[in-house]
């Protein structure tokens, strides 16, 4: 009686669907099983593996897929059984070597016969995207195995407090704090608040780990971008100084400086792409602009340089628990200054908090105003102005930075650079409509 209720179930035509599924739709999806199983068992055959390969994957993922299949119409129960059944295959698979007390070789293997099972399962239940996603990723760890180990073993005892302390600062903290507002004018969330350190610190951090495994002999270009990525201020800090130490690589520092100064209007579009994608249409021209006409003046001295290479200043951890709160603090002040600006002065008292926080940071300017954008406190049009303004008081704060630290010739390029961009700034501000 079971098997005749099975091949009713399996071809009845009254309803044409496996529970939810029409007959040509389950075997597309068979199909994309057996494709993923193939892709999945080809890397493991490459790899001589002695418990699955290029046939046991497909039939793995088939296995899973028929037992999602039937288990719309007999229960669930059958997805227990196959994946018990695909645990009992996996043990005699393995006895040979139990038997022979050879050293274990991981279960890397075994794991990926696991997930293929669920992948062929998801399949039938009709997350196509996310099997097709989840086996391409399985496909790729397994071929990556020596990269990753080699990755692994070039993260130093530093790297690796820097991701555990980003871990700490997103994971951790920030799922504790309170989502709702507090204080004067009500503009300090602190949950709000720290979402916004672990967006900077996480951008800042994969800066920092890409910058860690290109090396401190990057190139010029890599040095100015990461440099953009990290920090800009303590990226100008550095090469002025080194523009002062050595004359001859006068030019190709101040390279560096502009390229670093150009980053930071993709970065600014990038948190706001992040917080508030629908001020990105507004804002987005004016900053292509600005990064434009320093990308521009960076070129310009690359090209009366020709140098090839720059080493890379030494890079701190952007994780440290001390400078994400430090980042808390100074965005909660200029969140509040904001607010005092507009019970006081209306919108024109924006621009002098902007002027005022630029000069040591762009992201708390640009994260308020797109907090303002979204409350709808203020118009996208106030808000790209007040963060090009900003990036205006930044560039006349780096430029002193210069100034002091660099020497005179460096000052010079810096100023006619830098010069340039605050006057299209500044036309940008009374003309872009």
């Amino acid at each position: 009686m079971a098997f005749q209720r099975l091949c009713s179930f399996l071809w009845r035509d009254s309803v044409t669907t496996f529970a939810v599924m029409e007959l040509s739709e389950v075997f597309k999806q068979l199909a994309i099983a057996l494709g993923l199983g193939l892709l999945v068992g080809l890397q493991r055959e490459r790899t001589d593996s002695h418990l699955a390969g290029f046939r046991t994957f497909p039939l793995i993922t088939l296995l899973g897929a028929l037992c999602a299949l039937l288990a719309q119409e007999f229960g669930g129960w059958i997805l227990g059984v196959g994946l018990a059944a695909l645990a009992i295959l996996i043990v005699v698979g393995n006895l040979p070597t139990i038997k022979s007390r050879d050293e274990p070789s991981g279960v890397t293997t075994e794991a990926a016969m696991l997930v293929m099972f669920a992948v062929g399962g998801c399949l039938m239940v009709e997350l196509t995207a996310v099997a097709v996603t989840v086996a391409g990723t399985v496909a790729v760890l397994l071929h990556l195995k020596p990269e990753m180990h080699a990755l692994a073993a070039k993260i130093g005892e530093t790297d690796f407090k820097a991701i555990m302390q980003f871990v700490l600062v997103s994971l951790v903290i920030l799922p504790v704090l309170p989502n709702q507002f507090y204080g004067p004018y009500q503009v300090l969330n602190p949950f709000k608040i720290w979402l916004m350190v672990v967006l900077i610190v996480g951008i800042s951090l994969g800066g920092y780990i890409i910058y860690k495994f290109v090396g401190p002999k990057a190139g010029a270009w890599a040095a100015g971008v990461l440099g953009g990525v990290i920090s800009s201020t303590a990226t100008t800090v550095s090469y002025a100084r080194r523009g002062r130490e050595t004359p001859a690589v006068t030019s190709l520092a101040a390279f560096v400086v502009l390229v670093a100064s150009a980053i930071v209007f993709v970065r600014v579009c990038i948190l706001i792409a992040a917080t508030a994608p629908n001020f990105l249409a507004v804002a987005a021209g004016p900053m292509g602009v600005m990064f434009v006409a320093l990308a521009a003046m960076a070129v310009w001295n690359w090209l009366s340089n020709r140098a090839e290479s720059a080493p890379m200043p030494k890079q701190e951890n952007p994780s440290e628990l001390k400078a994400a709160f430090f980042f808390a603090a100074m965005y909660a002040l200029v969140l509040l200054a904001v607010g005092a600006a507009r019970e006081f002065f209306g919108q024109g008292g924006l621009y002098v908090v902007a002027i005022l926080s630029g000069l040591t940071d762009m992201d708390a300017i640009t994260l308020s105003m797109t907090q303002l954008v979204n409350s709808d406190k203020t118009s996208p049009e106030t808000a790209w102005r007040c963060v090009l303004v900003a990036s205006m008081s930044n560039l006349v704060f780096k430029a002193a930075i210069v100034a002091v630290v660099g020497g005179r010739r460096m000052f010079w390029r810096i100023a006619i650079s830098f010069g340039a961009a605050f006057a299209i700034g500044a036309l940008l501000l009374a003309f872009w409509k």
